[in-house]
């Protein structure tokens, strides 16, 4: 299986798909000509709750919507996805998260718009936003084939496979903690919380997200200053390493200049899931009567996860020096870079801030696979899903994370084709309703 996926992923991943996504950026930041980066400041006021409406239809409040969406991304891709990039690419595929990061706040503002231009309501009459929507309402059932092929790559695609893995072995490595426990703990506090619905994993998201960006930020700083000395080295390696693989720190041997490009890509889609669809799944809940709102919401987790927490952790390990030979990878690399700086605590410190991580991120997954299954089953049959969903968790904490990645990487990828699709042919809709909702809200301002 090990050897399988590592082909299977490989083949979809390859360089088209990389230009392909950074085209389809490149055109969404053309066509709204960078109006969302002039309102920033808008973005943080929808974020502070000043334009909230309790009536507007959705189920949580734009700030929770975000949270739910970063709980998915903070964490597995923030921390050992950037482990992971760095053992495989070196140090040159930071500087290429970075870029995708960039882009991909356009592609987020598009996503995250047409999740809340275009809903349904599901039989229980709440409305539902994400791409089998938005490619079902917004281009017609002609185009549902397509909607349904998202979910059945969703419904994979988003089970907690990875997150319990690497949860697993960091465990199992520092307090020599069974695996197999660790994925049952983590099923039975996952299922607690994604049986009560978007409303109950939004609360818990609202909570522990600011909560362990705070831990996670402050250690990562610890380390970072212990080593500061080093920061214009690393910084200059992961700009040479970029386009000079050799002039990097660590990665695979003989690794060339396109390698590092898609193992950077690769990192930065895992890390903040733009163009991915998932995020549209979370922000599609939002409680707004204006869905371009919720784009400018949206676009603010590239930054947040890529830009501010990826680059902590890539300076952790980078001036640590232990991703210079690529003998570990994951989250073992990251543990030993801060033990390595805080010993006795730096470790800990990554437990439990990486605990906090996995299970937002695995209760988040839940809800975008079991929205999926519902989408392709009904309600009845498609809330059952859970059940499939809880049980991968303790079964993934046995698995080799080589395969695992690669299995998860291969649906990631199969999951970009369709929304894609289906974001550039609503392109121009989302450029109507930004016009429109701009042109209001600099009229209104005094």
């Amino acid at each position: 299986m090990e050897i399988f996926w590592a082909k299977v992923v490989n083949l979809v991943w390859g360089l088209p798909l990389v230009i392909i996504m950074a085209t389809a950026s490149c055109y969404f930041a053309y066509l709204i000509r960078f109006a969302p980066l002039r309102h920033l400041r808008h973005s943080f006021l929808l974020l502070a709750g000043r334009f909230n409406s309790e009536l507007a239809p959705g189920e949580v409040s734009h700030f929770r919507a975000l949270c739910t969406a970063l709980s998915g991304t903070i964490g597995m891709g923030n921390i050992a996805g950037v482990a992971v990039a760095i053992s495989a690419g070196g140090s040159g595929a930071v500087f290429w998260m970075w870029i995708a990061g960039v882009l991909g706040m356009a592609t987020k503002f598009f996503t995250c718009t047409l999740s809340c231009l275009y809903r349904k309501a599901d039989t229980r009459g709440v409305m539902q936003g994400g791409p089998m929507y938005y490619i079902e309402v917004g281009l017609g059932q002609k185009f549902k084939p397509l909607a349904m092929l998202f979910a059945v790559f969703g419904m994979v695609g988003c089970l907690g496979v990875f997150q319990s893995n690497q949860l697993a072995q960091l465990l199992d490595n520092q307090w020599s903690f069974p695996p197999l426990a660790t994925g049952i703990i983590a099923m039975l506090i996952v299922g607690g919380v994604v049986t009560g619905g978007s409303v109950r994993i939004g609360r818990v998201a609202g909570t522990l997200v600011p909560l362990m960006c705070a831990i996670y930020i402050v250690g990562s700083l610890l380390v970072v200053f212990d080593n500061i000395e080093l920061v214009p080295t690393v910084f200059a390696s992961i700009i040479y390493g970029a386009f000079t693989p050799e002039a990097g720190i660590g990665g695979a041997a003989g690794i060339t200049f396109r390698e590092v490009l898609v193992m950077g890509v690769r990192r930065a889609v895992f890390s903040n899931e733009a163009g991915v669809g998932t995020e549209a799944l979370a922000h599609g809940a939002a409680q707004t009567t204006e869905p371009v709102r919720e784009g400018l919401v949206g676009m603010l987790g590239p930054f947040i996860d890529t830009h501010l927490i990826c680059t902590l952790t890539a300076l952790v390990i980078l001036t640590s020096g232990l991703g210079a030979d690529g003998s570990d990878a994951g989250i073992i690399m990251a543990a030993k870079a801060f033990e390595s700086s805080v010993p006795g605590y730096g470790a800990n410190i990554l437990s439990i801030a990486f605990a906090l991580f996995a299970v937002t991120t695995m209760t988040t997954y839940a809800y975008y696979s079991i929205k999926c299954a519902r989408y392709l089953l009904g309600e009845v049959y498609g809330s059952r899903f859970v059940y499939i969903y809880l049980l991968f968790i303790p079964v993934a904490a046995l698995w080799n994370s080589a395969m695992t990645i690669n299995m998860i990487d291969t649906f990631y990828a199969m999951m970009i084709v369709p929304n894609l699709i289906a974001t550039i042919l609503l392109a121009p809709k989302v450029v109507a309703a930004a016009s429109d909702y701009f042109n209001r809200y600099d009229r209104a301002r005094p």
